[in-house]
């Protein structure tokens, strides 16, 4: 059976409980398995005699079973299981006296003691991984690693005899040994055969087999209560053998073969073994030949060979089989670099492709243009001209406003220095004949909005459509009536009526002489908004979809109804999508498929989620990029408290405060995670949602398999030693993991709060992403207009809610989101212009990382500032978007800050060779990475 990256796990591996388990960690091809990577790789298991053991220091040894007993625990239920082993021979390889040791194992189910009970019997051979300990004055492991090593033929000399021969000879001296693990494969005889069926009853077929096994550096993955990390490993290497892996790598990179420690051929009951496979014979060279087949690598071999990287299946091998801690940082790093390399040309093609799809051109001044044509012809005859003097010059006539600036002038305020320079490049890219793709990035509250309708006015004056997406009802009806406010008084030119008003106001701005033959009628109406959402009633529904099908010019604001295929838009000129980090790819995409004519909407994609310069130009190197960094004048700086939440003297006064605003006539949000306390799926759209989630299950996995595989504890220190980062599991100061306390919820603090003292009389309301749309409407309509003065809500108020009076915000739990989901929940507050703050419920213990967080968002109010932090604690997995953070992402490995200068090398050498190669004809499996990268990545950043 041919074996490739996208062959199903069901089709091989004959453990049908693991291939489930394995699926809901999202791992369903052998690609998946492959890039499962995981978070950490144990240090070498040193190999010590039992006499040479030291109390809390991990060792190996191979040892002979010389008694073994089943004893009841009479106090407690259960079984304990011990076992002597006598280390003679291995000790003599030593050079020091054997010695014995008790092995230990305790558990309740009976079964599990009578299976470790047959594999330890009398007179068995074994390699024993463990940390010693002390128990009632003799040498103890318990639940130490058991490999049973099979019996040979006599004279074969591959036993713990044969072993000590070695040793005696010269070739065994593992004392004072700089490499411990390179004695190991130099110290024993050549493996030898073992006997028929031996392979399905022991570990290991050799004592020198079983000390490479645990001797090792061996990985460990995030697990899950349904599969330990050593059985994904184990999953995982007995792919690699399918696929052709009968080596490992070793520290010089050469293939070793299979004698010396090559990967174990996989039991017949875990992975399916096809006929004749077991007996067909493969060297070294043939199964590396047949591994880089079936993994052939992405990057281009000029790349590969220019940076010194591994091929993609060494790389592969040395991540799940490493020979050293420093192969594996290497083959990480040369994955890394793969990652890099496919995003970027991803990136650049994508611009490239951009700028040959055709666009609706909007002409800023088109019908000012027509006007001045017009009145060419009408002022032909140079006697009726005025003189310069009184008609003015051509650079007055930009003073005769279109439809946008005509918006603009009609503002109560005067744009910021950054809007009006945004406002022009916007401009500027909607009047080419290729489709704008720009990202604008704003602070909370820095008027994006009235960026985003100057251009939709620009579209709309020239005779088009545009839309605006919101991802939420509530943004989008908030949207609806802001819109519907700005633009009433504005009116539009109707079809054919362009140059008749563009050239009636000429007329008016130079006077009646010279001009008399130009037509003063106009015809306009009123700028058409039309509101789309998928909760609308189904007349309102038909007739907003009726609207966008007539093609005629106006503003369309709708939700995620705007991707559907009963929603058409024929003339769509630009799509305005408003925090785009909620939208994915293929909905951004099926946008492209509204226009009749095969056009290319212009693109302007918003964002409130601070992004430092870094990031954005990663992942939006297919976006020009605008910043949006002043107010608006009016606005005061938002007072921010951290408050812990066993101090009741400052929460009572903090609630004190927030009855003082209310009885002012202001409001105040309460925000929490969760909506009640049953939930352990949290709300969608949640950043400490799916972070907590995360945690939870990640925490748990890796903790347990840590300890399992390295029979110690998993640390910040060894995996950050590594360079792989996990943003969601937290230490003690031991470096153990911890768990953390539950998620307040909606419903349990609205019940609280109400019960105060401090507010007594105060009504309160809730809102959820559970509540129908209409729910959603009346409850923010009664807190705008002060029937609800208090909202008691999970993160659905994060993006885009305004509520001018809102003075006020409490965000519980905040030690456990993301610092720029902080700022962006801070930014709900203070849009009035009255004094404002926001109090952070934390629940942190003092000094730990949680508490480092929080202080960053304490002192700053600059929101880079703060994302530029939330990247270095937490790495870019919780800036990304739902795909790459649910496992299902192209870009496991790649970190935004830390790799900034790879990513900066990758962009240059993806674009030398594109430059060279545009369609990648030469590049087949790069140009097939870069379309998967295309198809399942949301390159956008998420506030989460």
């Amino acid at each position: 059976m041919s074996i490739t990256m996208g062959t199903t796990l069901a089709s091989l591996v004959t453990n049908k409980r693991r291939v489930s388990a394995l699926k809901s960690l999202g791992i369903v091809t052998v690609g998946d398995a492959l890039t499962y990577y995981p978070f950490r790789v144990t240090e070498p298991v040193p190999l010590r005699a039992i006499r040479e053991a030291a109390p809390g220091q991990q060792m190996a040894f191979a040892a002979v079973i010389r008694d073994m007993r089943v004893v009841p625990m009479n106090a407690r239920r259960g079984y304990r299981l011990e076992a002597t082993v006598d280390d003679a021979d291995f000790a003599r390889s030593r050079r020091v006296p054997g010695s014995t040791a008790r092995l230990t194992f305790f558990s309740y189910r009976k079964s599990y003691v009578d299976w470790v009970s047959v594999r330890l019997r009398a007179g068995t051979s074994v390699v024993v991984s463990g940390m010693p300990g002390e128990y009632m004055g003799q040498l103890q492991f318990t639940h130490p690693e058991i490999l049973t090593v099979a019996p040979v033929p006599a004279g074969a000399g591959a036993g713990l005899e044969g072993y000590a021969r070695g040793a005696a000879s010269g070739n065994g001296a593992f004392a004072g040994s700089a490499d411990p693990y390179a004695s190991a494969q130099s110290a024993y005889p050549p493996a030898a055969t073992a006997p028929s069926g031996a392979a399905l009853k022991y570990d290991a077929d050799t004592v020198q087999e079983a000390l490479t096994r645990v001797c090792r550096p061996r990985p460990v993955y995030h697990a899950s209560s349904r599969i330990s990390s050593e059985h994904i490993h184990e999953t995982i290497l007995g792919l690699l053998w399918r696929m052709g892996a009968r080596t490992s790598s070793t520290p010089d990179g050469q293939l070793a073969g299979a004698g010396a420690a090559g990967i174990v051929a996989p039991a017949t009951d875990t992975i399916a073994v096809q006929n004749g496979e077991e007996k067909s014979g493969t060297t070294a060279e043939s199964g590396a030949e047949a591994l880089s087949q079936s993994i052939p690598d992405v990057l281009p071999e000029s790349v590969r060979k220019a940076k010194n990287l591994m091929h993609r299946a060494e790389a592969f091998l040395a991540i799940h089989d490493p020979a050293s801690t420093a192969r594996f940082k290497e083959a990480i790093e040369t994955l890394r670099y793969e990652e890099a390399f496919v995003s970027q040309t991803s990136l650049l093609k994508s611009r490239q492709h951009a700028h040959k799809s055709s666009a609706h051109p909007c002409p800023l001044n088109e019908a000012l243009e027509t006007a001045r044509a017009s009145v060419g012809e009408a002022v032909a005859e140079p006697s009726t001209q005025p003189e310069a003097s009184e008609r003015g010059s051509a650079t007055d006539l930009p003073n005769l406003p279109n439809l946008r600036d005509r918006f603009i002038a009609s503002l109560p305020f005067t744009l910021t220095a950054g809007q009006s320079q945004v406002v022009d490049d916007i401009a500027s890219d909607l009047e080419r004949d290729w489709p704008m793709q720009r990202l604008l990035q704003g602070e909370v509250g820095s008027g994006k909005t009235v960026v985003a309708l100057a251009a939709m006015l620009q579209a709309v004056g020239a005779g088009y459509q545009a839309v605006l997406v919101a991802p939420t009802q509530v943004l989008a009806e908030q949207h609806y009536e802001t819109i519907s406010k700005m633009v009433s008084g504005l009116t539009l030119a109707q079809p054919g009526a362009k140059e008749t008003d563009a050239a009636a106001d000429v007329e008016g701005a130079m006077g009646a002489s010279g001009a008399s033959t130009v037509s003063s009628s106009k015809v306009t109406a009123e700028i058409p908004v039309t509101l789309l959402t998928g909760g609308m009633k189904l007349a309102a529904r038909r007739k907003a979809l009726a609207a966008a099908a007539s093609g005629e010019p106006g503003i369309i604001v709708a939700t995620h109804a705007a991707f559907s295929k009963t929603f058409q838009a024929p003339h769509l000129a630009l799509v305005v999508i408003d925090e785009q980090h909620r939208f994915g790819v293929e909905q951004r995409e099926s946008l492209n498929a509204k226009t009749d004519d095969g056009t290319t909407p212009h693109l302007l994609v918003m964002t409130a989620t601070p992004i430092p310069r870094t990031a954005a130009m990663t992942w939006f190197g297919d976006l020009d990029i605008s910043w949006l960094t002043e107010l608006p004048g009016g606005r005061k700086p938002i007072r921010t408290v951290v408050v812990n939440e066993a101090d009741a003297a400052t929460m009572g006064r903090m609630f004190a405060h927030i009855r003082a605003r209310v009885d002012a006539g202001e409001r105040a949000y309460i925000v929490c995670p969760r909506i009640d306390a049953d939930d352990e799926e949290n709300e969608g759209g949640s950043g400490v949602s799916a972070a907590a989630g995360s945690a939870r299950g990640r925490a748990a996995a890796s903790g347990s398999s840590a300890r399992t595989a390295a029979g110690g504890r998993a640390t910040r220190a060894a995996a950050d030693a590594i360079g792989i980062d996990d943003p969601y599991e937290t230490f003690d100061e031991n470096g153990e993991t911890v768990a953390r306390p539950p998620l307040h919820a909606v419903a349990e603090i609205a019940d609280r709060l109400q019960k105060l003292p401090q507010f007594q009389g105060i009504r309160f309301a809730t809102l959820t992403g559970r509540d129908k749309d209409d729910v959603k409407t009346q409850v923010m309509a009664d807190f705008a207009g002060g029937e609800t003065p208090i909202l008691v809500s999970t993160t659905v108020i994060e993006v885009g809610v305004d509520v001018k009076q809102a003075s006020c915000i409490v965000i519980f739990d905040a030690d456990r989101y993301g610092l720029s989901q902080l700022h962006q929940l801070r930014g709900r507050v203070g849009r009035g212009g009255t004094n404002s703050w926001a109090f952070l419920i934390s629940r942190a213990e003092p000094g730990s990382p949680a508490e480092q967080r929080l202080e960053v968002i304490h002192h700053s109010l600059d929101g880079a500032e703060i994302a530029q932090a939330d990247l270095e604690f937490r790495g870019a997995g919780d800036v990304l978007g739902d795909a790459q953070s649910g496992g299902k992402s192209s870009l496991k490995l790649l970190r935004v800050v830390k790799d900034a200068d790879m990513i900066a090398d990758a962009r240059t050498r993806a674009g030398q060779l594109l430059a060279a190669d545009p369609e990648l004809a030469g590049e087949v499996q790069l140009a097939g990475a870069v379309l998967d990268f295309t198809r399942g990545n949301e390159t956008f950043l998420t506030s989460s």
